[in-house]
């Protein structure tokens, strides 16, 4: 699972949109090892947005400002869907501080002017 910065203007869609996978102007922002509830978050978030793949993987959705808020409210209120899969492993309680700190990082990517995106590959 991972989050990644792009320069502004590499991610052209909300959903199923390609970016090189060597861009210069991309860098990965953060990391997760298993926490499927926030895989489950994010692929809500991927299916509201429009996204069409049968199944939410090697896919990537853009997170804008609003998407964050809402994510910042689920993570405090411990609101995040339990997710469950093969491979996905169990979150873990101290789960929330990471997601804190990565929103916080991903509103500072977007605040310098870039777009920020999630994607996973299990």
């Amino acid at each position: 699972m991972y989050a990644y910065r792009v320069k502004r203007g590499m991610v052209t869609e909300q959903v199923d949109f390609e970016v090189p996978e060597n861009a210069d102007d991309q860098s990965e922002l953060h990391y997760w090892r298993k926490h499927p509830n926030l895989h489950g978050w994010m692929e809500r978030l991927y299916y509201d947005k429009g996204g069409k793949k049968d199944v939410f993987n090697c896919v990537n959705v853009q997170l804008t400002e609003d998407d964050l808020d809402r994510l910042e409210k689920s993570v405090k209120n411990e609101n995040l869907p339990h997710t469950e899969g093969f491979f996905f492993g169990k979150s873990q309680p101290e789960d929330r501080e990471d997601d804190l700190e990565f929103i916080k990082k991903a509103r500072e990517a977007i605040s310098e002017g870039d777009d920020v995106y999630y994607t996973s590959w299990w």
